[in-house]
């Protein structure tokens, strides 16, 4: 994945314990560490008790190393596995909050959500929020086309989700 954002990304898949404080010791590992984080996600597993957090993290193979290493060593930590790009499926959701100043404006709109496979989840007279789901490659790209033809109101994104292709997992077993 080439982000223009992220030129330097790599995304590292976490299974935790699901227990207080176990975000702030590793947000607070990257933090002492000065390892940036440019996304993060965090949810429940397929398993009760344990969760699931997905990173995106800058940095040249040397400092990805260097973080897994660190983020083994909490002991909230049940497995650590740095998720290559190519056999890794990723996606993020964004909502777009765009503001329409007339009906032509609205079906262009509608027109590009169409397009990019997005859903229109909340319109009124003035504002129309859209929900756009993908790669960050479609995200950005749908963010792109839409603010030349609309203002953006407001942007909310999910942060990347990823999971391995095929066999491989983050799991117990």
């Amino acid at each position: 994945m080439s982000n223009s954002n992220y030129p330097n990304l790599s995304i590292i898949g976490l299974l935790v314990n699901d227990s207080p404080g176990v975000m702030m010791k590793i947000t607070g590992m990257f933090a002492r560490r000065g390892f940036n984080i440019a996304s993060i996600t965090v949810g429940h597993s397929e398993r009760p008790g344990l969760s699931r957090i997905t990173i995106g993290a800058e940095g040249d193979l040397d400092t990805i190393e260097q973080i897994t290493k660190q983020l083994n060593k909490l002991v909230d930590v049940i497995k650590v596995q740095h998720l290559g790009l190519q056999n890794t499926t990723i996606r993020e959701c964004a909502l777009i909050k765009v503001i329409i100043k007339g009906h032509e404006q609205r079906q262009e709109v509608v027109s590009i959500v169409d397009l990019y496979r997005a859903k229109a989840i909340d319109v009124s007279q003035k504002y129309i929020t859209i929900e756009v789901v993908g790669g960050p490659r479609k995200v950005d790209s749908f963010i792109d086309v839409i603010s030349d033809i609309v203002p953006i109101r407001e942007i909310v994104r999910s942060g990347l989700m990823a999971i391995s292709r095929g066999k491989s997992a983050i799991t117990l077993n």
